[in-house]
């Protein structure tokens, strides 16, 4: 057993991992977390909440994250989700300038294999579960 199955998963603080959210449900393994195993090849272990800028910018890369997708129970993405994306898409966005805000306590160390913390820091943001709340 590995110290990750001891201990359950991590979020990159050194926390227990936090569900990134529900509404689109999201994660490798669609249970609302960013938690990652063997399987996840892609390693969906940032939790980001998207914005316009993020998403355009993903589909621009071949990763459309807002069209529907209905055989795969996509409803696609809208700004303000909440979503586990893939650690070396973000960070190409990053790159590019147009980096979405992270949920730190939602995302998973294991995306530290691929994005320093600092970097992750910088646009971390705390986010209530209903988004929608900002708004009022």
């Amino acid at each position: 057993m590995s110290i990750e199955e001891q201990l359950g998963d991590l979020n990159v603080l050194g926390g227990p991992l936090q569900v990134c959210g529900t509404r689109p449900m999201t994660g490798f393994y669609r249970d609302g977390s960013c938690c990652t195993g063997p399987d996840d090849i892609g390693s969906h272990t940032v939790c980001a909440v998207v914005t316009r800028e993020f998403l355009e910018h993903q589909r621009q890369l071949g990763n459309d994250l807002i069209t529907p997708r209905l055989e795969l129970a996509f409803a696609g993405l809208m700004p303000g989700d909440r979503w586990c994306v893939v650690a070396v898409r973000w960070l190409q966005s990053l790159e590019a300038g147009c980096a979405a805000p992270v949920v730190l306590e939602a995302t998973h160390a294991r995306a530290l294999d691929v994005i320093p913390l600092e970097a992750l820091r910088e646009h971390g943001v705390d986010v209530p579960d209903d988004p929608g709340a900002l708004l009022d």
